[in-house]
């Protein structure tokens, strides 16, 4: 029996001192050898597992998901930039000198954003513009035009004088407005999604306003050439007529979207 006890104690396994931690150094319990080999077995699997590959593996996905987490709320913390965007009529002066309508739709593009995000009627970016160009050529065209032929055919010294007076500066508001118009013109097409040099409409415009930049350079030339009197006569009737045309291309163009 003796004889027995001494190989099971011979056979008892010894505990590497690598395997257990010591008290001074390590926050690990110590583990005491105790004649229960299950128990030795239970802490020794323990211990392998704290050390295991596969924890150390697991333990690094959980920090990489603390990570992601922590970059997503920063991400959502970050402060939304607010665009503004702003209009000059400056550069405007250049458009005719730009090649297609594709610059012109790149020029005009913050702006019509802004317009779209103003989120105005219908009817309103739709006719806005025609209604306010009837306004400008039929009042200030017209009776510049009317102001024009009583200057010419007036006998009353007067008369006359107030027309000198009144005409350019009729006319050359028309002009100004006209030339501010063909801008509402072309955003009020972008605005709906609409090409925007393809219509007689477009062509007329451009051509009348050309025809009108001519006009206004005659009257400084009248004093070394009289004969000039009859051209920017005649050429302010042909223009008034073409822009009569354009206002009913216009309407066409309205009407057909």
């Amino acid at each position: 029996m003796a004889m027995v006890n001494a190989v099971s104690v011979a056979i008892r396994p010894t505990p590497s001192p690598f395997l257990l931690p010591s008290t001074s150094s390590s926050n690990f319990p110590s583990i005491s050898l105790t004649k229960n080999s299950g128990l030795l077995t239970f802490a020794l699997a323990k211990k392998r597992d704290l050390f295991s590959p596969i924890s150390a593996f697991n333990n690094k996905k959980i920090c990489d998901s603390v990570d992601t987490a922590e970059d997503k709320d920063d991400a959502l913390e970050e402060p939304v930039e607010t665009l503004l965007y702003s209009f000059s009529p400056l550069p405007l002066l250049f458009v005719a000198s730009l090649p297609g309508a594709a610059t012109v739709r790149s020029l005009f593009g913050p702006f019509v954003e802004l317009v779209k995000s103003w989120n105005l009627p219908d009817w309103l970016v739709h006719w806005g513009q025609p209604g306010n160009m009837a306004v400008v050529l039929f009042a200030m065209g017209g009776y510049g035009t009317y102001l024009g032929f009583r200057i010419r055919f007036s006998d009353d010294v007067e008369e006359k004088a107030k027309a000198k007076d009144l005409h350019p500066k009729l006319l050359g508001g028309m002009f100004f407005f006209f030339a501010l118009g063909a801008t509402g013109g072309v955003t009020s097409l972008l605005t709906s999604d609409k090409p925007i040099f393809e219509s007689p409409h477009a062509v007329t415009g451009f051509i009348g306003l050309a025809l009108l930049t001519i006009q206004t350079i005659l009257p400084a030339l009248f004093e070394g050439n009289p004969g000039l009197r009859n051209v920017h006569g005649i050429l302010g009737s042909g223009i008034m007529t073409l822009f009569l045309v354009h206002a009913a291309l216009g309407l066409q163009l309205g009407l057909s979207y």
